[in-house]
This record gives C-alpha cells, sequence and structure tokens, in this order.
C-alpha cells in the first residue's frame, strides 16, 4: 500500500498523464479498481490533462471489479469534459453493465455508439447480448443479433451461445435451435455452452428426442458434457 501511494504521489507530483495512465492500467490488470479509481481523482484534483487513454484506463478498471455505477459515471465525466470515447470506452463500459447485471443501462450505452459516430464491433453486441441474456430479455437478445447481420458485423460462438441461453431461459427450444442452426450455415462450431444451452432449451419444453440428437453430436464431436 505505501510503495502504491509513493508511485501515485510521483505521478501526480510530476504530472505525467502517460505514466498515470501506465499505473492505472497496470492496476487494472490486478484487478485494483479502487487503487485506479483514486490515482485517477487525484489526477482531476490537480487538474492534469486528462485524454482517452487514461479515462479508458479506469472505465475498464471499474469493468474488470463489475463496478458498473462507477464505470458510467466515469464515462458520464469523459464526455463532459469533451475527451473522445472510443470502442474500447464503449466495450469496457457495456461489459460492466453485463457484470452487474444491468441489461437497460447496458442497451442505453449501446445505443450511444452511432450518435459517437463508434461502429459496432463483435465484443461490444457479445457483451450486450450477454446483458440481454443474463436479464432473461430473449427478444432484445435475438433483435441485437439481427443488428449484427444487418451491419455485418461478425458473429462468433460467444454471439450465438449467449443468445441460446437467453431463448433457454424463456423455454423457446425453437429459437434456440434455429439460432443453433444459423451457427452452421455461417460456419461456427458450437462448443460445450452452446451444445447445453439448446439442450437444456429442448429438455424444458419436453423436446427429448432434439435433445437427445444434440447430445449425439456433442459426443460425436468430442465435447464435454455438462454435469448438471
Amino acid at each position: 500500500a505505501l510503495q502504491f501511494l509513493s508511485v501515485m504521489s510521483h505521478c501526480v507530483l510530476e504530472s505525467n498523464t502517460i505514466t498515470c495512465s501506465s499505473v492505472i492500467s497496470a492496476c487494472e490488470k490486478s484487478g485494483e479498481w479502487e487503487k485506479a479509481s483514486h490515482l485517477f481523482t487525484s489526477m482531476m484534483q490537480v487538474k492534469m490533462e486528462l485524454d482517452t487513454i487514461a479515462f479508458n484506463a479506469v472505465i475498464s478498471a471499474c469493468e474488470k471489479g463489475s463496478e458498473w455505477e462507477k464505470a458510467l459515471r466515469f464515462m458520464s465525466l469523459m464526455m463532459l469534459s469533451e475527451v473522445e470515447c472510443d470502442a474500447t470506452t464503449f466495450n469496457a463500459a457495456i461489459s460492466a453493465c453485463e457484470k452487474g447485471g444491468e441489461w437497460e443501462k447496458a442497451l442505453q450505452v449501446f445505443r450511444m455508439m452511432p450518435q459517437s459516430k463508434i461502429e459496432l464491433d463483435t465484443i461490444t453486441c457479445n457483451a450486450a447480448i450477454s446483458a440481454c441474456e443474463k436479464g432473461n430479455e430473449w427478444e432484445k437478445a435475438l433483435q441485437l443479433v439481427r443488428v449484427m447481420a444487418e451491419g455485418e458485423v461478425q458473429t462468433n460462438t460467444i454471439t450465438f451461445s449467449a443468445a441460446i441461453s437467453a431463448c433457454e431461459k424463456d423455454g423457446d427450444w425453437e429459437k434456440g435451435l434455429h439460432l443453433f442452426d444459423q451457427m452452421a450455415h455461417s460456419k461456427l462450431e458450437p462448443n460445450t455452452i452452446t451444445f447445453n444451452a439448446t439442450i437444456s432449451a429442448c429438455e424444458n419444453d419436453g423436446e427429448w428426442e432434439k435433445a437427445l440428437q444434440l447430445f449425439h453430436q456433442m459426443a460425436e464431436g468430442n465435447l464435454e458434457c455438462s454435469k448438471t
């Protein structure tokens, strides 16, 4: 703790934004969001110039610590300070909301991207879909999959796994199976999570024949079956 305070004091006294941003990033990587936040606040107090890298570092630190409220607070401050947001800013903020189970907040941030002229990417969309899945919002999860297709944003196994899980929670095996089939058309390989979610969706709706078929397909692919 004393070593950190010494490093922090040195950064602030030297008024070196690059050094401070590096220290904040180091805190983020080690899961020390509170230290990252404390250093960033000290930078503000001495009126140090804050740039995109510094803001992204502290927002990412809050995301890693599942501190969605603080992540959004820093993002709001970033916009008020007229510091340019980029894809990293939005990805971290949406992921923070996803981890905090705040699907509505995640979608609010997601919808701000076009206004900021930030192109959607796979990471951003997947985080938003995962947030909807955790919030049992399967319709919104599927809507985001369509947004990806319309915007020619590349989907991956994570995209479909999260969307299928959302359908599974709603008990809609047909939509889950449709997404599963879409993966084959997209030349994507389903993983254990994808299979388990699709099998659970079929099982929950009494479609045991389809569940068994998927189970055999999973075994043929040498994938580990769920223990639950």
